[in-house]
């Protein structure tokens, strides 16, 4: 939740499932991605976030098909995906299945032949000649400027529509510290007069928080790579979780693995992780914060997906090997009191490597214990109680002693439910 705004309920132990559409299936489409639903939601997805929706804007376009992110119009639909009625279905059915919608807002910038590029030029940034610019390096875009009174009027009526003509859940804002954050609040106060919305902010600035519900993780994740390629410390890496931990109340962290734009530009999860790969995963579903999984990660996908072509995800290929070990996690989360708010939440380091994680509510209780070292055993004495425990990985159950110890074989991670 935000440190200003009550979050929806339905989050509180929710996680996100990132759709890239275009990939998602032969089609590309809303149908095409409407076969996965039942998949998706048996395996415990909760809020599925849809990268733009938005038709791309064709002049200085990348690549055959061009990037979701330079769109030529706020309120219409990408021909590509389907029309209004593809998406209402597909929104209806998520919604018959217990999943929410989030679509993707590009507030930063619009593709060169947008609408407003068109019609209302005095809404863009200009350099000292008079012409469209942009500051971060992007060929295909071009800022808007939140200078123009009417231009931040347009967004908000722009990001209502959605709510109101397609009962969307929530918002993931790209860019969002690159938008004043006074907009930020403008805006959701303005959407949530239609009804309440989950929020995500694609930033790692703590004042963020003040509006969005959750935000990134970029610093945990370069600290994490780092440390995995012996240019960074351990210490490091977990003085920013601990960062994290103690932000205010409200301000909750998204962790990942892989999205679109890691898995696109910096490498997939096993080449930038290698074994440590899924042991990453399984930590980003109990460290305190919400979990991103991205297209194709219960396969495993191990290719990059191109940006701007066609390069469908081979759902066939490797048999849907992690669609258990996810369901797992995301059940745990979705059914376990450990994971609510108001529960008790313990992270503490192990040695120079490793990670422990208590989480407890009641009776219940959750161990995580990881081990981030390819080459050391590690011993770990976590806070835990007395009783008996199951092995979320073996299906064993153990009598452990009140901070029972535990070793950890190098790249090892367990799990015990109580």
């Amino acid at each position: 939740m935000s440190t200003f705004y009550k979050m929806v309920e339905w989050a509180e132990t929710a996680n996100i499932y990132e759709v890239n559409i275009r990939q998602y299936s032969d089609a590309g489409t809303f149908r095409g991605l409407q076969t996965h639903l039942a998949r998706l939601s048996e395996m415990g997805v909760k809020i599925l976030w849809l990268m733009p929706i938005t038709p791309i804007s064709e002049f200085e376009r990348q690549g055959t098909l061009g990037s979701y992110y330079a769109c030529s119009s706020y309120t219409e639909i990408n021909p590509e995906f389907g029309n209004n009625i593809d998406f209402k279905n597909l929104v209806a059915e998520a919604h018959s299945l217990g999943m929410k919608i989030m679509i993707d807002w590009v507030a930063n910038h619009t593709g060169y032949r947008h609408e407003w590029a068109l019609h209302h030029p005095e809404w863009y940034q200009k350099n000292e000649h008079g012409d469209f610019t942009e500051n971060h390096g992007w060929t295909d875009v071009i800022d808007l400027d939140y200078h123009n009174h009417e231009m931040r009027i347009a967004m908000m009526n722009a990001m209502q529509y959605w709510v109101k003509e397609f009962n969307i859940d929530g918002f993931r804002c790209d860019m969002a510290h690159l938008v004043p954050l006074d907009f930020w609040h403008s805006a959701r106060k303005a959407c949530e007069e239609i009804k309440p919305l989950f929020w995500l902010g694609e930033c790692d600035e703590d004042n963020y928080s003040e509006v969005f519900d959750a935000t990134y993780t970029w610093r945990w994740m370069h600290a994490i790579e780092n440390f995995i390629q012996d240019t960074g410390s351990f210490q490091d890496m977990f003085s920013i979780i601990q960062h994290y931990d103690h932000l205010p109340a409200g301000a909750l962290k998204m962790y990942f693995t892989s999205n679109h734009d890691e898995n696109s530009w910096n490498g997939t999860e096993y080449e930038k992780y290698g074994k440590l790969a899924l042991p990453l995963a399984a930590f980003t579903q109990m460290v305190k914060g919400i979990p991103l999984i991205y297209s194709g990660q219960e396969l495993p996908n191990l290719k990059r997906l191109k940006f701007f072509e066609k390069d469908i995800i081979e759902w066939h290929k490797s048999g849907l090997q992690l669609h258990g070990f996810y369901k797992q996690l995301l059940q745990l989360r979705n059914f376990s009191p450990a994971f609510e708010s108001d529960a008790i939440y313990i992270c503490n380091a192990i040695e120079d490597c490793g990670i422990s994680i208590t989480r407890r509510k009641n009776d219940t209780e959750i161990i995580a214990l990881f081990n981030f070292s390819d080459k050391e055993k590690i011993r770990a004495q976590p806070k835990n109680r007395a009783g008996k425990f199951t092995s979320l990985c073996s299906g064993v159950t153990y009598n452990f002693n009140e901070g029972e110890t535990f070793e950890l074989l190098p790249g090892e991670y367990l799990l015990y439910v109580k």
